[in-house]
């Protein structure tokens, strides 16, 4: 036998009423980004480091993840990258702190990217493994952060890259080291 209640009382995925949250306290965010398809056109025809400057030079759009977690181009050289990101509440996690997996997401970024810097046109890659490690952390205080990410070791099937997050005081906020498999964008 099932019971029902009436549809006044029946309030699908309603958020229970909280004694600390007013309306005063509810921050609201709009963001834009490119259809990605004019980057990924791109792809095939350009090496890692043609394809990773165009995009910091504003003429190929950036991934739609950099708009979504406010990620900025600094600089690419062969072999490393560098993106900044400046914390903001929207990255916080319940305690207070930019969430783990928005400073994995920029340690991956920043690993993947060394490993595309030296890919010719024609190759990809994709992330095997992603080892992290938080040693301080993160919040609007620490202000904008920047994260390097460097090749150590590049074969024909897969590439070892490093990265590291640091303040403006340079103190190491996060480390990650990344396994990439190297792989063919033809088929």
């Amino acid at each position: 036998m099932t019971q029902t209640q009436p549809e006044s009382a029946v309030q699908p995925h309603a958020q229970p009423e909280s004694p600390v949250q007013s309306q005063s306290t509810v921050r609201t965010r709009t963001y834009s980004w490119t259809d990605p398809s004019a980057t990924l056109g791109a792809l095939a025809g350009l090496s890692g480091i043609e394809l990773l400057s165009a995009i910091g030079r504003g003429e190929l759009p950036p991934p739609p993840v950099m708009r979504t977690l406010g990620i900025e181009p600094v600089d690419v050289g062969e072999g490393w990258i560098k993106f900044s990101l400046a914390p903001h509440e929207m990255h916080y996690n319940p305690l207070g702190t930019v969430h783990g997996g928005v400073i994995a997401t920029l340690l991956d970024s920043a690993t993947g990217c060394a490993v595309h810097s030296v890919l010719p046109a024609g190759l990809g890659y994709t992330s095997i493994d992603l080892t992290s490690k938080y040693l301080r952390p993160v919040t609007v205080a620490t202000g904008r952060v920047i994260v390097t990410g460097t090749v150590l070791s590049r074969g024909s099937r897969t590439a070892l890259a490093e990265a590291r997050l640091t303040d403006a005081r340079d103190r190491l906020l996060a480390h990650a080291t990344s396994t990439c498999m190297i792989f063919s964008l033809e088929g």
